[in-house]
């Protein structure tokens, strides 16, 4: 207890000046992190730089030589590749408002979000209109994002069918929902490059297959052809399914707050359907 005393005895303004200044840039160095697909590429590095000690502690001479020596130039690459995201930073300092919390309170429930999201696509299944929602989990589609029309709006019914609506601006792009936030809408998708699909799969159901490659982000799709529902999760296309099987895909994917794996989850559903 003395030596916590003392502690604090010994802090004064400037250093709560300084400790605040150090939290806001490291919370909304997270934040900014957090919600680009890069951070990825950044635990591998993190990883790497930890291998740097316990390499030197084990005496691999070998690896410590090669990792040493690779971090020597590595800075300037990481300039080269991070470009994008360095230029996003910045703007994202200057056009970011002093704030502790950078969090939105939204007063919807799971169940209300899931309710008009399947009222939604079930009256676009209906009347044949095409629609594709993106469900950002835990890799930050920010760049995606940014190609659509940003909304930052909570999740109806009504907003969702007006934004598919055809021959409105918006209703040939994506939606990207971030969990209880219509993040933007009129999206563009990089498109699957695998060669081996179906040829009657069309381009709004390639586009969700490229988006869930590329990221753990969950597609829903609704052909304007067929009016059938789909959705989309690894890369992987699983073609007219039941409204009930919508609604169990959407309750695993607001269920928590702590966002589990629903991928491994949805995996082994599918294997155990299979037995």
């Amino acid at each position: 207890m003395e030596q916590i005393r003392i502690i604090f005895s010994n802090i004064g303004f400037n250093s709560i000046i300084d400790i605040g200044i150090v939290y806001y840039v490291l919370y909304h160095g997270y934040l900014l992190i957090r919600d680009m697909r890069a951070k990825q590429l950044l635990k591998g590095i993190v990883l790497l730089v930890a291998l740097i000690p316990i390499s030197d502690i084990f005496q691999l001479h070998m690896v410590n030589y090669i990792l040493g020596h690779t971090f020597q130039v590595g800075i300037i690459a990481l300039v080269v590749v991070f470009q994008p995201e360095i230029r996003k930073a910045l703007e994202y300092i200057g056009r970011t408002s002093f704030s502790l919390s950078g969090m939105e309170r939204n007063e919807q429930t799971s169940e209300q979000v899931i309710k008009e999201i399947v009222s939604a696509v079930s009256s676009l299944a209906r009347q044949k209109i095409g629609a594709l929602l993106i469900f950002e989990q835990k890799i930050g589609l920010n760049d995606i994002v940014e190609s659509g029309t940003m909304l930052n709006a909570n999740i109806s019914s009504g907003l969702l069918i007006n934004i598919f609506i055809p021959n409105t601006p918006l209703h040939d792009g994506a939606v990207i929902i971030k969990d209880y936030t219509i993040r933007a809408a009129g999206c563009f998708l990089p498109l699957t490059e695998n060669n081996l699909l179906s040829k009657d799969i069309g381009t709004r159901h390639r586009a969700a297959i490229g988006m869930t490659e590329k990221s753990d982000a969950i597609a829903v799709i609704v052909s304007e052809e067929t009016g059938y529902i789909s959705y989309a999760i690894e890369g992987r296309l699983y073609r007219n399914i039941k409204i009930e099987e919508l609604e169990y895909l959407l309750s695993n994917i607001y269920e928590d707050n702590e966002k589990p794996n629903i991928i491994d989850k949805w995996r082994n559903r599918n294997e155990d359907k299979k037995r």
